[in-house]
């Protein structure tokens, strides 16, 4: 009933406004206008669809009002006379006013609403799901109580997400395009890791309160990334008093972890608290099969390599903070987060190599790499509330460290015809990551329109000191390898300033904004080091030390037409930028294998992108349909590329390398619609699919690297509760197959089931979930470097990775003065808020 009363309210207020404007009504010819804003008292966030009621005190049964628009503004149009005011808002203590005699057009300022405590245990709240909700430039996914999530990482969430995919590696993509910025809280952060999203499997789900999908980001935000933005907001409990959850989980293969999200609020601060530690063991394996077609018949016609991997990670992340109230409207907030791992990748790669159809020899290499891997970050926030009216200034700054020890030992031994040891090879690599972010907004209201302004400074530094050491067969001493011994530095210095201005009239909401960026990219290779051999592999005309210079301009626009409460109309364009990150522009190639090697390109150039956006939004009853047509031009987009390096390994293999280059436009036009339907309180079903086509054009040392794929991906999920109030979740998802240039990659089908029960008087949960029920999460694929120039000495290569085997989870969560029906507010939020 408390569900229902909101809408018959609405039902009920509408009704007699459409009867007050009948041609013949009662309604007097002088009417007046009422207007006011409805805030949330304790975060001054504004209220949207808070209900305004004006009830005559003449003629009590004659009601009018209104709701608010999504800053919290009302305006509604009356009659003059006395009136009994009210503003109702589930969840909330009702504001009232009686006899109150409104005569003329009257500003009831801004009222504030605080939490009706008594009402919230009462209340079935929307926090038990997850909802999205519709904003001019974003989508934002409040997470709830998703079952196949239990006991998983951040990563595995969101793979949950709609319009978002996360593949076998944790590369992230959002509509089929891994150039996306990952920010947490709103900024780059080491808890996102530096140029890498490996740090996102290290950090528990249920820690996230909510993912904002950015497809068309305004100017308030990076320009980087030109898919779009992805920003994980952690939880922060708002709550008085002392709360939390403990969340313990047991798994096969090896996964155990421990994590508290602890809280301690009074009026003057809050403090919060996320400990976690972890201890997994996630076996994968991986194949390829080369095929070599050389015109030299004593050369490998065919390798194959077959992979299994072990995998140890031991570790612990922890995150404190406080937020200080220096007064009503003012704050400050700090916080310390370190993650601290100690793992170990055990490779063991057997190969087999063919002349014709022959066996000629056989080898197995055992590759043991360890990482001693620290993290830590500081965080200052204030926040000034300057006037009720919205004005308002926000300053941050945040300083990340990561340091990474990776000593790695290779040997690798003969095993057919012979046993004896072919090459033994010791690694010392040291990652130093350093990032420093200045930042500064504010908000000025024009009215019922918005100014906003402001700048951002963020400065990186990528430091990689690798040393190699090989065995000498003859002397049996180690020597170091001075052609890829180095010191590599990259920097990464990005100012930025903003301004935008957003305003409505009537149904139709603008936002418009302009973005200029000054980039400066610089690299630098330790003089020391012997260069020749590596510049003549990547060609003289490459500056292995280089500063470059880089200042744009991005505009953005964000338009909405409300057909109605229930239906609307999105427009969105932006212009994006893609940076190369250091792993894409050190020169010095990798060691995961003697023949297959992947190396950076210093040579390469940020990529530029435009991209439109037409979105569309239905709801009925029991039905919520989104949708969304988008269009994405980019210049010198990166393209990995594999080619002949020419060079041989000492038993006469050819190595083969893996190269980003810049290629000259990459366009992508794809199309998105997705379902919620909840027939029932029992039942609730989504699905989402995703379809695009890119095109491909470019050339690189004379060959044409130029493709075009079409290729889609769905999902659907369905939740059911069973007897005895237990919930089952399925969650199925496809991508289907793709291609570049030279690769064609073959679709990918999962499955996860879970299923929960609350115990303990609802204070604790115990769940259990099935990650990749079919053990199916492979990425296979087919790579064909046929150039088409009559030239026969090309190489095919047919591969099959599995990063982590299928996954049997056991959780157990309790909340500690939580409830489970004590989450914030069952907010309603009219035709822009959605299940799934």
């Amino acid at each position: 009933m408390k569900k229902l009363f909101p809408l018959l309210l609405l039902l009920i207020l509408s009704f007699n406004y459409t009867y007050s404007q009948r041609p013949g009504g009662d309604r007097e010819k002088s009417t007046i206008v009422i207007t006011g804003q409805v805030l949330d008292q304790e975060t001054n966030e504004p209220l949207e669809y808070a209900t305004l009621v004006l009830q005559s005190v003449e003629n009590p049964e004659k009601i009018t009002g209104g709701i608010t628009d999504m800053d919290g503004n009302y305006s509604v149009e009356t009659n003059p006379g006395k009136y009994n005011v009210s503003i109702e808002y589930i969840s909330f203590k009702t504001y009232k006013k009686p006899n109150q005699l409104l005569s003329e057009n009257t500003n009831l300022g801004v009222i504030k609403l605080s939490l009706d405590v008594a009402q919230l245990d009462a209340v079935e709240v929307v926090g038990e799901k997850t909802t999205v909700e519709v904003r001019l430039d974003k989508k934002i996914y409040n997470i709830g109580k998703d079952l196949t999530t239990s006991g998983a990482n951040i990563s595995d969430a969101l793979n949950n997400i709609p319009s978002v995919t996360v593949d076998v590696d944790g590369a992230i993509a959002l509509r089929g395009n891994d150039n996306v910025r990952i920010l947490i809280n709103g900024r780059p952060s080491a808890l996102a890791g530096f140029g890498s999203t490996d740090a996102l499997r290290q950090l528990p789900a249920d820690a996230i309160e909510k993912v904002e999908v950015i497809t068309s980001p305004s100017a308030r935000y990076d320009a980087e990334g030109t898919a779009g933005i992805l920003n994980i907001v952690l939880k922060k409990e708002k709550t008085l008093g002392f709360n939390g959850t403990i969340n313990t989980t047991v798994g096969y293969p090896t996964a155990s972890s421990i994590t508290s999200n602890l809280n301690l609020r009074t009026n003057k601060f809050n403090i919060f608290n996320t400990i976690g530690y972890f201890y997994r063991g996630t076996p994968g394996n991986g194949y390829f099969d080369n095929n070599y077609f050389d015109t030299n018949p004593d050369n490998f016609n065919r390798i194959i390599e077959d992979r299994d991997i072990e995998r140890r990670d031991i570790g612990y992340n922890v995150n404190l903070g406080m937020e200080y109230f220096i007064t009503d409207k003012s704050s400050i907030t700090g916080s310390v987060f370190g993650r601290f791992s100690d793992e170990q990748d055990i490779t063991e790669n057997n190969t087999t190599r063919f002349i014709e159809t022959i066996i000629n020899s056989r080898t197995l290499r055992r590759e043991v790499e360890k990482q001693d891997d620290k993290s830590y970050q500081l965080s200052l926030n204030y926040i000034n509330n300057i006037n009720e009216d919205g004005q308002k200034l926000t300053t941050d700054f945040q300083y990340s460290f990561d340091k990474e020890i990776q000593p790695t030992t290779i040997a690798e031994n003969s095993t057919f015809p012979n046993s004896d040891l072919i090459a033994k090879e010791n690694i010392y690599e040291t990652q130093l990551q350093k990032e420093f972010l200045i930042q500064a907004d504010y908000v000025l209201p024009l009215g019922e329109a918005q100014f906003e302004a402001g700048y951002r400074g963020n400065f990186e530094e990528n430091s990689n000191d690798f040393r190699l050491e090989q065995l000498n067969l003859q002397t049996g001493e180690f020597e170091a390898n001075l052609g890829l011994t180095n010191v590599f530095t990259y920097n990464q210095n990005v100012n930025a300033l903003y301004t935008q201005y957003g305003n409505k009239y009537g149904k139709f909401s603008y936002l418009l904004g302009l973005r200029l960026e000054n980039t400066q990219l610089k690299g630098n290779v330790d003089a020391s080091v012997d260069l020749t051999e590596l510049q003549e592999i990547l060609g003289t005309e490459i500056d292995l030390n280089f500063d470059k210079n880089y200042l744009g301009l991005f505009p953005t626009l964000n338009l909405i037409y409300e057909l109605s409460d229930k239906e609307n109309f999105s427009l969105g364009y932006n212009r994006r930028i893609n940076r190369p990150r250091g792993y894409f522009i050190n020169p010095f190639p990798s060691r995961s294998s003697r023949t297959n090697i992947f190396q950076g390109n210093p040579d390469l150039d940020p990529a530029f992108a435009n991209a439109y956006d037409i979105g569309y939004l239905k709801r009925w009853d029991e039905l919520t349909l989104t949708s969304s047509v988008y269009l994405q031009k980019e210049t010198s987009s990166f393209e990995r590329i594999q080619e002949d390096t020419g060079l041989t390994t000492i038993d006469g293999i050819n190595i083969i390398r893996t190269l980003p280059i810049n290629l000259s436009t990459n366009q992508r036009i794809g199309a998105e619609i997705g379902l919620l339907y909840s027939p029932e309180k029992w039942l609730r079903l989504n699905g989402s699919f995703n379809f695009f086509q890119f095109q491909t054009e470019g050339l690189f040392n004379g060959i044409d690297y130029g493709a075009t794929n079409t290729s889609w991906f769905s999902r659907f999920s369905s939740k059911v509760t069973l007897p005895g109030k237990i919930d089952w979740q399925t969650n199925g998802f496809y991508r289907g197959p793709s291609q570049n240039s030279q690769t064609e990659s073959k679709g990918i089908f999962s499955l996860d089931l879970a299923f929960s029960k609350d115990v303990f008087k609802d204070n604790g949960t115990i769940s259990f979930n099935v990650s990749d029920l079919l053990n199916s999460r492979k990425r296979r694929s087919f790579t064909d470097t046929m150039d088409g120039l009559n030239d026969d000495s090309y190489f095919t290569s047919d591969s099959e990775f599995q990063w982590r085997q299928r996954q049997f989870t056991l959780a157990f969560i309790y909340r500690i003065n939580e409830k489970k029906k004590n989450e914030r507010r069952g907010n309603n939020y009219g035709g822009d808020d959605e299940e799934f």
